[in-house]
């Protein structure tokens, strides 16, 4: 597509004739399938590029061949709904995808061992659903840990390799620009917030839009795809952060570890009643401000004080 383009979306609009009626599920299944999202019941948009262009180019085709009415816009929001917003509708449904892959996953954990065919299966609709997902919704790297552990138990004894990453954590921590996604919430809030509290009080952020990025010298990815502090096992990332950077020392900070487990992951591992508390909070915060440097701002003002609490009472699990 030409680069004076300046529009962030592909909008198609249709309308389909009341026969024959299966057409209306053959659409909807196609719009599914491509990762489209709805804004309005008939206007279905996706990110800009060439590969959407093609695919929505397609399906007009076989719309209007059908005898229906379709259009295909090169759009910008101007008001009403911002980029922010449509991205997190994106989010929204890879998300949902994302909850079903590690909810089989860890119902055949329970049941298991499960088949090399069954892993093989889940394997192939997490890469489906990695397809389409434009902007690094969260949930994949709780799919993908799920998937692991369920490929580890195949296994009576794993090799270190195969059952943990390394704790190791870089010789340098400081001085280090560190990459995440954009739409920081609570998982990022709080490695953002470890890392200029214990690691490098100067250390420099920056916010991505996509769902994998190649680091370039100096830089360090978080709670991310193919990251260097990401979801491990059955860790979030700031339990990862924790770790491998020999912090768990403090017994205030594994304390808060603990609560940001169990919010991100969503499995109530830990149930500390301080858990609902910080989680109102910290979505607070992500309602009331949109820019990331904000988020994390004041969401590492929260923190210091659920640090400052469970200091104070010595915390020990």
């Amino acid at each position: 597509m030409s680069k004076s383009d300046t529009g962030n979306w592909l909008a198609l609009l249709h309308q389909l004739p009341t026969k024959p009626p299966y057409l209306r599920v053959k659409v909807w299944r196609r719009l599914q399938g491509i990762g489209a999202v709805p804004l309005k019941n008939a206007v279905h948009v996706l990110p800009k590029s060439d590969a959407n262009d093609a695919t929505l180019r397609t399906l007009l085709d076989e719309i209007i061949g059908a005898g229906g009415e379709a259009i295909l816009l090169d759009a910008s929001l101007l008001a009403g709904q911002s980029d922010g917003e449509v991205r997190a509708l994106f989010d929204s449904a890879r998300d949902a995808d994302y909850d079903e892959v590690a909810h089989t996953a860890r119902r055949l954990l329970d049941t298991g061992p499960a088949s090399g065919a069954e892993i093989a299966k889940l394997q192939k609709r997490l890469a489906e659903i990695g397809a389409l997902d434009f902007f690094g919704a969260h949930g994949r790297q709780d799919a993908e840990a799920a998937l692991a552990n369920l490929d580890r138990q195949r296994y009576q004894h794993p090799d270190v390799s195969r059952s943990e990453p390394a704790t190791d954590a870089p010789l340098d921590l400081t001085g280090r620009t560190w990459v995440t996604r954009r739409g920081v919430h609570v998982d990022r809030i709080a490695c953002a917030w470890l890392i200029r509290r214990f690691i490098d009080p100067n250390a420099a952020f920056k916010f991505i839009d996509g769902r994998s990025y190649e680091a370039t010298e100096g830089e360090l990815r978080f709670d991310m795809a193919d990251a260097e502090f990401t979801h491990e096992g059955n860790r979030c990332s700031f339990e990862t952060i924790v770790l491998r950077a020999k912090l768990e020392g403090d017994p205030a900070l594994v304390a808060i570890a603990e609560i940001i487990h169990d919010l991100d992951i969503a499995d109530g591992k830990f149930n500390r009643p301080e858990t609902p508390g910080l989680g109102a909070m910290l979505s607070g915060v992500c309602a009331a401000n949109d820019e990331d440097l904000d988020r994390i701002a004041k969401g590492g003002d929260a923190l210091d004080q659920f640090h400052a609490f469970f200091s104070s009472r010595k915390t020990e699990r």
